[in-house]
């Protein structure tokens, strides 16, 4: 495909995609569903205009995929609606430990048992395919800073945290294959790639985080007519914390969604306390152009104003990595052991992890269900099939991972993108005469 045909459909899609915003909320399906749709059209699977070959270009498509994975984490961690506390975060947070481990377990064994991959390969597979999507599901995500819907807080706070927990596994993979130190009995896997990769990557996340807000904060009162640049100010939190965190060997998805998490929860208490004393927002006393509610004053901060230049960036992202997709795949792609790992995956993996993540909460078997349903695989999982591959997956296991992972993310877009919207509009129905009450929304669990 020429230059001048690769403009024209990009930009095709997107003036058709800018045209249709609001057609696309009343049907039941999904831009990233067009996407794919149209990269299998003209990729070699139909009219074969052009072909991406993600074993050769898999250095590239790490670095892309690596950026809007950070973007759309940075993105997750602004809009959560409460502060950080057990009772609150439980749910996502065994979502993303314990049913991580159950579900890399389970496909892990089912790639062993039924696809007959060695025991490393399953391991790295099943990290590579457990995560959810924070790029893909935005349908099922929180989709502002004050949405306080419990499903989707649940869902975008254990897409948010579980891309890095997953990453412990990847090496675990890879250490089974031999490309990665595990250590003698695997203890420098325990102590370095769990232990202290996590505790560094949060610890970093958390602090940088808090550090802007306070910093935003003092500029803003000492210099009330300073105008701060609040979108290249959270590029370069996700930059530097990101950074930082791969020179200590920490998890930079975590940490770039925790400084996102403590960025907005710090703003937001600051702007707490500072329409309780209006005096100390500008430098002369005066509370003169105060916003009278929490809500509008939050629209001031760092946070919340780079959210929408970084949502349009996720938009434009999706659309080019999902082509990238559909031109990857030929018909023969369509193999029956990666049809059957994507039943696998969606039917059995991520319903019975979620169910075992959540066992004994008092989270709603309503939720439970839509919960376990909703584990759209996606950027993510491209993301960390590149790492294995830069990190020097034999050829052979790398081609074999390549297409069950594509077929799994192609299926899940078209799977997930067709029953998201019935079946949160059906969830949604019945749950609006709660709304007087508490349900629906995040709350702490009944003593």
């Amino acid at each position: 495909m020429t230059n001048a045909l690769w403009f024209l459909l990009v930009g095709g899609l997107l003036l058709t995609r800018g045209l249709t915003a609001s057609l696309f909320k009343n049907m039941p399906v999904t831009p990233a569903m067009v996407y794919l749709a149209v990269g299998l059209l003209v990729g070699p699977t139909v009219l074969n205009f052009f072909h991406f070959n993600p074993l050769k270009e898999s250095a590239l498509l790490e670095v892309l995929t690596e950026v809007v994975v950070l973007i759309s984490l940075f993105s997750a961690g602004v809009k959560m609606p409460v502060p950080v506390k057990l009772a609150l975060w439980r749910a996502p947070m065994m979502l993303a430990s314990v049913s991580m481990v159950a579900s890399v377990g389970l496909i892990a064994a089912f790639a062993y048992f039924a696809l007959d991959l060695p025991l490393g390969a399953g391991i790295l597979l099943g990290a590579i395919l457990s995560p959810t999507d924070p790029v893909l599901a935005t349908d099922v995500q929180t989709r502002h800073p004050g949405d306080s819907d419990q499903l989707r807080f649940t869902l975008t706070c254990e897409a948010g945290m579980n891309d890095g927990s997953a990453f412990p596994f990847v090496m675990l993979g890879l250490g089974l294959l031999g490309l990665h130190e595990l250590g003698e009995s695997g203890l420098r896997w325990v102590l370095v790639d769990v232990l202290w990769a996590t505790a560094a990557g949060i610890g970093i996340g958390v602090a940088a985080g808090m550090a802007l807000a306070r910093w935003g904060r003092k500029l803003r009162r000492l210099t009330p007519n300073q105008t701060l640049m609040n979108d290249f100010l959270g590029l370069g939190l996700i930059g530097v914390v990101y950074g930082l965190s791969v020179m200590v060997d920490a998890w930079g998805f975590l940490a770039v969604f925790f400084a996102a998490v403590a960025l907005r929860q710090t703003e937001l208490k600051q702007l707490s306390a500072d329409l309780q004393n209006p005096a100390r927002l500008v430098g002369d006393g005066s509370s003169a152009g105060l916003p009278e509610s929490l809500p509008e004053a939050a629209a001031v901060t760092i946070s919340e104003q780079s959210l929408v230049f970084k949502e349009h960036l996720e938009r434009l992202s999706e659309m080019v990595l999902v082509l990238l997709i559909g031109g990857s795949l030929f018909i023969d792609s369509w193999s029956w052991r990666a049809v059957v790992l994507a039943l696998f995956v969606f039917a059995v993996a991520r319903p019975v992890s979620v169910m075992a993540g959540l066992l004994g909460s008092r989270t709603s078997w309503t939720i439970r269900s839509l919960t376990g349903w909703f584990g759209v695989r996606g950027i993510g999982s491209l993301y960390y099939l590149m790492f294995a591959i830069q990190h020097g997956l034999p050829e052979e296991l790398a081609l074999e991972l390549t297409q069950l992972t594509l077929i799994v993310v192609a299926l899940s877009i078209f799977v997930h993108g067709t029953s998201v919207k019935p079946l949160l509009s059906r969830f949604w129905r019945f749950r609006q005469p709660k709304s007087g009450r508490h349900g629906g929304k995040v709350q702490p669990p009944p003593d």
